[in-house]
């Protein structure tokens, strides 16, 4: 018996295997695209950039691009993985030409980005019929969250400036669908920005909370149904104005800054006003407790609008400040949700920081860095990710069940898109074979079913 070498057994390696697609489990994003209508929608919507003879469509260049960030790509160059396994993903232009096309609808501006977008919110409306129950608004509300994020630069790109953080970045503002505990959220809107714009602009704010509007259902660009959430950055009172607008009736949950006046009329209200706060499974939060403040605070602001106040204890570590009290840390929010308690009202607000892991899988998903250098390529670059987020969040939505689909793209890469397959044609269909001892192969299998259950556009 030959003595074992080293952990691991060892392999040869040969060349010139035939019938194996790698990251074969990127079908259930190719299916996604086929059974929600995008590559019809994005190519009626690029038809203009379509030159005469062209042998690729603009829609089928600008997904494959989307695609390619879904598994993990971080440039244009990166769609060459796709054009390695043309079984699976067709005929995939070349780098020049995805180049040109990107150059082509940065220069056409507005007009490019409206396309996109129209064709986004098109398709995301068939989605959401799609998932039924497990469709965001399945409640009967819809909720986005607006939040910022710098994105930093390692060059000397367009619009890249010092930030407040001593960075070199930019800065975009983005907003998310948030789909609750079962699920992820799918980006509505990208505002790309300098590094050094400011957080709590009131007028990005409100140009980004339209872009987001106008990619949800019409029912849900208007009315108390659609639920706005942002952190203090957004409350201002021209943003706050811009949502309870007369006829635009929007709620609204948005953070608001300690003052020093906010600060007095805290420490005013007495000991019995303040309610304990609430765990999402309805137990009391330790340690936290909210009010309402009424009275001046509230002069100057849209008629109906909330003043909630919570103080809690600081987690072990964290430096208090110099607006906080007794020991506790106080955060303020503000919302025109009557007829509600407000500890209920504050879970809600509190539930914001799902925001956050948005932004880590939009990270994850090209948004680690811009890699272009013009901002106008830069935007479509966004729009491309926000493709790619999509496809991401609408996959699982209508394919996966439980704890699968809360999955982040990180684990949904890993695990299933990365799978290998073997590829065979017969009868002239092609078949894709997931190896058996592949841990997630039935989670696919049974996911593609589900998909193809589904009705064709059309």
């Amino acid at each position: 018996m030959k003595k074992r070498i080293g952990s691991y057994p060892r392999v040869r390696i040969e060349g010139g295997g035939r019938g194996v697609v790698s990251q074969a489990g990127a079908v259930l994003l190719v299916e996604t695209v086929r059974k929600a209508g995008l590559d019809q929608a994005i190519s009626a919507a690029l038809a203009p950039w379509r030159k005469a003879r062209a042998v690729h469509d603009p829609g089928k260049i600008l997904l494959d691009v989307a695609l390619s960030v879904a598994l993990g790509g971080d440039c244009l160059a990166d769609v060459g993985t796709l054009r390695a396994e043309p079984g699976v993903f067709g005929s995939v232009a070349s780098d020049p030409t995805v180049s040109r096309l990107v150059g082509a609808l940065a220069a056409a501006g507005p007009k490019a980005l409206s396309a996109i977008r129209a064709a986004r919110a098109e398709t995301r409306e068939r989605v959401w019929k799609l998932a039924g129950t497990a469709a965001p608004d399945a409640g009967g509300q819809v909720i986005v969250d607006l939040d910022g994020v710098l994105v930093l630069a390692h060059s000397e790109k367009q619009d890249a400036t010092a930030t407040w953080k001593k960075t070199f970045a930019h800065h975009p503002l983005m907003g998310f669908v948030d789909h609750g505990s079962g699920g992820s959220g799918e980006p509505v809107a990208c505002l790309l920005r300098p590094g050094n714009a400011g957080s709590n602009t009131a007028a990005d704010h409100v140009t980004t909370a339209q872009l987001a509007l106008a990619q949800l259902p019409k029912k849900y660009r208007r009315g108390r149904r659609t639920l706005i959430r942002t952190d203090s950055a957004g409350g201002t009172h021209e943003f706050v104005a811009f949502l309870a607008q007369r006829g635009r009736w929007l709620s609204y949950s948005v953070g608001m800054t300690i003052t020093d006046a906010l600060h007095q009329a805290v420490l005013k209200v007495p000991a019995p006003a303040w309610t304990a706060a609430i765990e999402p499974g309805g137990n009391i939060r330790d340690g936290a407790w909210i009010a309402e403040i009424t009275g001046n605070r509230l002069k100057g602001w849209p008629k109906g609008m909330r003043l909630i106040v919570r103080k809690e204890r600081p987690h072990p570590g964290a430096q208090l400040r110099i607006t906080d009290a007794d020991g506790l840390r106080l955060t303020c929010f503000a919302t025109n949700t009557a007829d509600v308690p407000i500890a209920v009202l504050e879970l809600r607000h509190r539930r914001r920081a799902r925001a956050e892991d948005r932004i880590r899988a939009a990270r994850a998903t090209g948004l680690r860095n811009l890699p272009l250098h013009d901002t106008a390529q830069n935007q479509i670059w966004l729009e491309i990710v926000q493709l790619a987020l999509d496809l991401l969040a609408w996959m699982p939505m209508l394919a996966l069940t439980g704890e699968i689909r809360r999955w982040e793209p990180r684990r949904l890469r890993f695990r299933l898109l990365s799978a290998a397959a073997q590829i065979v044609t017969t009868a002239r269909r092609r078949h894709l074979r997931f190896a058996r001892h592949w841990p997630w192969a039935d989670v696919i299998t049974d996911a593609l079913a589900r998909l193809e259950a589904l009705p064709n556009p059309g």
